[in-house]
């Protein structure tokens, strides 16, 4: 079974239970590291996350994952939270963190960029619009590659 199979069957095995506890799945991870795989299962929700909330559903998630048993090979459980620099990978969470900085990839050249920093200012349709040193850019939702919000200090 291919990693991204397993990442699809995890997903909606325990976006239910997750949401059922108040908390959003922000992102899921099947990767192997050393000789170990690995399934990381990032949660938010309003306020933070905390360790109490991590355990709670680590242990709904193991006991479903037991149950249901979708990865033939063993693997190690790790539910966190994303932390502040979390990925960006629905168009609501741009709508969500509008006014935040953000680190954008994209498929093909923006503006002969492929790398964008940018404040994200606004979502229309399915387009998002970045502030980037002054420069108002919208880019194509279906262009972005990967995103993630950047920590400010």
């Amino acid at each position: 079974m291919t990693k991204m199979r397993v990442v699809e069957i995890v997903e909606k095995l325990v976006s239910p239970c997750i949401s059922e506890s108040g908390m959003e799945l922000v992102d899921v991870e099947f990767v192997k590291e050393g000789g170990n795989w690995y399934l990381r299962v990032f949660l938010d929700k309003p306020g933070g996350i905390g360790i109490e909330d991590c355990r709670l559903i680590s242990e709904k998630i193991d006991k479903l994952l037991d149950e249901k048993d979708p990865i033939p090979q063993s693997y190690f459980l790790e539910v966190s939270s994303p932390g502040m620099e979390r990925p960006l990978k629905k168009l609501s969470d741009f709508e969500r963190f509008k006014g935040s900085l953000a680190v954008i990839g994209t498929y093909a050249a923006v503006e002969g960029k492929k790398n964008i920093t940018g404040r994200i200012t606004s979502v229309q349709g399915d387009s998002i619009t970045f502030d980037v040193a002054g420069t108002e850019m919208t880019i194509p939702y279906k262009q972005v590659a990967s995103a993630r919000l950047k920590a400010e200090f």
